[in-house]
C-alpha cells in the first residue's frame, strides 16, 4: 500500500504540482489520506506555481498559492513509496539520481498510456489540455491507492 507519493516534472511550477494537488483533494475522500509532495528534475527552487496554472487550478477549486517550487532529492526519492513522472526523461532522471526508485517510479499517464507535455510558455491551451491530461491520470491512480 502505498502511502508517501511523490509527482515530478521539470520546474515544479507547472504539472507536478497540479498532480500533487488532484492527489490531495481526491485523497480527502478516502480512508486513508495520501501525503503527496512534488519535486522538479530542474525545479525553479522556491518559485510559486506558474499563474496560468494556478489560475485554472483555482477555477477547480484547488489553490496552489502555497506552493513553492522544490528541486528533485535522493532524499525526496527515498522518502517516496511511489513516483509519478511526467515524461519518459524525468524517469529517466528519476533513476540516474537514484537508481534503487526503478520499481517504484512510473508516468503518471500509465493507465491512460500518455505522457503529460510542458504548458510552460506555451499559453492557455497548453495549459489547459495538461491539467485535463493530469486530472485524467490522477484518477485511475486513485482509484487503485483507496
Amino acid at each position: 500500500m502505498f502511502n508517501r507519493i511523490l509527482t515530478v516534472c521539470t520546474g515544479n511550477i507547472c504539472r507536478s504540482p497540479a498532480a500533487e494537488f488532484f492527489f490531495r483533494q481526491r485523497s480527502e475522500a478516502m480512508s486513508r489520506p495520501l501525503e503527496v509532495l512534488s519535486a522538479g528534475v530542474d525545479a525553479l527552487v522556491n518559485h510559486p506555481a506558474e499563474e496560468t496554472t494556478s489560475t485554472m487550478m483555482l477555477a477547480r477549486g484547488i489553490d496552489l498559492s502555497a506552493h513553492r517550487a522544490r528541486q528533485l532529492t535522493r532524499e525526496g526519492l527515498r522518502w517516496a513509496e511511489l513516483v509519478l513522472v511526467m515524461e519518459q526523461h524525468h524517469r529517466d532522471a528519476v533513476l540516474a539520481l537514484d537508481p534503487t526508485a526503478r520499481g517504484k517510479t512510473f508516468l503518471l499517464g500509465h493507465w491512460t498510456n500518455r505522457e503529460i507535455p510542458d504548458p510552460y510558455r506555451r499559453g492557455d491551451e497548453a495549459h489547459a489540455e495538461a491539467l485535463r491530461l493530469i486530472e485524467a491520470a490522477v484518477e485511475p491512480w486513485v482509484d487503485k491507492l483507496g
